[in-house]
């Protein structure tokens, strides 16, 4: 059951990357039972709501509004009110909204509680093929400013490193990767993990560059680059 104590609590509940199906019993019946639902983006969420016939209340709680939201959000569970905050696919606060909120709930003595559920990056990094004993999480690399500057800082890097990317700009990626690592770091990269159409692309950084030179890049995309000394 929920904390029902006078104070209410915040709930991280992870949602599908791919498969509806890749949902706990747990995150099901805490989005049932809170008392609001605040998601990255309330119509992608909505489509996983109706799927599992969750009534909860939906409000949207996203990079651009959460500054001037926290501190609400806050006072409303210091008042007594469960919410749950979820994000478009995986985990809140990884490369997603949920730090600010998760810190400023800390910082008013309320009590928050994460539950463990899919993270894109996890099955990408196991199914890569690669070292997954130690690893550093990058996260979305810089678009434009900081972009190069933060790729060759890791060029010593000798633990397996963790990107996502937009398929806009893979093959840029892989180029730059390729003139700070060498052409032939191994590199996996995972698309659209748990979908339909999942794939992965698995070889040297020229190997895998040239093959989505060919063939155009679609979807959530994970790369997953071998360390210095691999």
């Amino acid at each position: 059951m929920l904390n029902k104590n006078d104070m209410g609590k915040l709930y991280l509940v992870p949602t599908p990357v791919g498969n509806l199906e890749d949902i706990t019993l747990r995150a099901l019946r805490i989005l049932k039972e809170v008392d609001l639902i605040l998601a990255e983006d309330t119509r992608t969420s909505s489509v996983l709501l109706k799927h599992y016939a969750i009534p909860t209340p939906l409000a949207s709680h996203h990079k651009f509004n959460e500054h001037n939201q926290v501190e609400n959000i806050a006072r409303q569970i210091s008042e007594g009110k469960n919410v749950a905050l979820i994000s478009d696919a995986g985990t809140p606060g990884i490369s997603d909204p949920g730090f600010l909120l998760v810190r400023t709930c800390i910082e008013h003595g309320i009590e928050t509680e994460c539950l463990p559920g899919a993270t894109a990056f996890v099955p990408a990094l196991v199914n890569s093929g690669l070292p997954s004993d130690r690893f550093c999480f990058e996260g979305f690399l810089p678009q434009k400013k900081g972009r190069q500057k933060k790729i060759s800082e890791l060029q010593a890097e000798k633990r397996t490193m963790i990107f996502y990317e937009s398929p806009y700009r893979l093959v840029k990626a892989l180029e730059q990767f390729s003139e700070v690592f060498g052409e032939e770091r191994q590199v996996c990269v995972a698309r659209e993990i748990s979908k339909k159409f999942e794939d992965f692309q698995r070889g040297t950084l020229s190997e895998v560059c040239a093959h989505y030179k060919e063939k155009e890049p679609k979807g959530e995309i994970v790369i997953i680059l071998a360390g210095a000394d691999a």
